[in-house]
């Protein structure tokens, strides 16, 4: 059960403060029953819910696959310019948020949703869930590069060491512009340029692809999204349920 006010402001008709008013002023039925106290008791699922002729249905949770384009910040808010948020127009949770965080000029998979508990065991440590990116990047990558990455790199300094767990660096094409796939089991701050970084070569273009059960539908364009599948989800959900070592 979930009050009325509750109800209409979690679907977006307006703050608590606004539906409360568009209940007092007989703007509301449930079950074609005109409401005007917005403490009155839905039964998500059951009951049918009004304003002004249009039904508006209760979704406990949403699940967005988006294409995150670069020059957008993963974040639900921002004053300086567009935000992951901004992009997703068919939402009808308020609530929503990124799960985890993508670098401004960085591209790919990002999940957008409103599951505290599905984000937290995405991005806990404790889950180890992969995360493989694509990167073109400045310089030969080698392997012994690959081999560095995999025993894990300090993306610190001399006076504050800063360690990775390992990661599989896959090389696709090497040369003076060499093109890299790598998979991770963290989010440090800008890991993926700073691993590079630390032996001596520069990230150039970074795409995430995946992150855990999670592909980047490949008919997405960037900017692009659609919902998880029900196959999807159940299989993210799935695979969270233990932890793998």
């Amino acid at each position: 059960m979930i009050r009325l006010d509750k109800y209409l402001a979690d679907m977006g008709i307006g703050t608590r403060q606004e539906v409360k008013r568009y209940i007092r002023k007989g703007q509301i039925r449930v079950n074609e029953t005109l409401v005007l106290t917005p403490e009155t008791k839905i039964r998500e699922g059951e009951d049918e819910v009004w304003i002004d002729g249009r039904p508006v249905g209760y979704v406990s949770c949403e699940y967005y696959m988006l294409n995150k384009p670069s020059g957008v910040v993963s974040a639900t808010q921002d004053s300086r310019g567009k935000t992951v948020i901004d992009l997703i127009q068919e939402q009808k949770r308020k609530d929503l948020f990124p799960v985890g965080r993508l670098d401004k000029d960085t591209e790919g998979l990002l999940l957008i949703t409103n599951d505290g508990q599905l984000a937290h065991n995405l991005l806990s440590p404790k889950k180890h869930v992969d995360k493989t990116y694509y990167a073109r990047i400045q310089g030969r990558v080698t392997r012994e590069d690959a081999e560095r990455f995999a025993g894990g790199l300090n993306i610190g300094t001399d006076d504050n060491e800063e360690r990775t767990g390992p990661g599989i660096l896959e090389i696709l094409r090497s040369g003076e512009e060499s093109e890299i796939r790598l998979t991770i089991q963290e989010g440090k701050y800008h890991q993926v340029k700073r691993m590079f970084e630390a032996v001596g070569k520069k990230v150039l273009y970074l795409k995430r692809e995946r992150m855990g059960t999670l592909y980047l539908d490949k008919e997405l364009k960037p900017g692009e999204y659609r919902r998880l599948t029900d196959k999807e989800l159940d299989e993210l959900k799935e695979s969270q349920k233990g932890v793998r070592r």
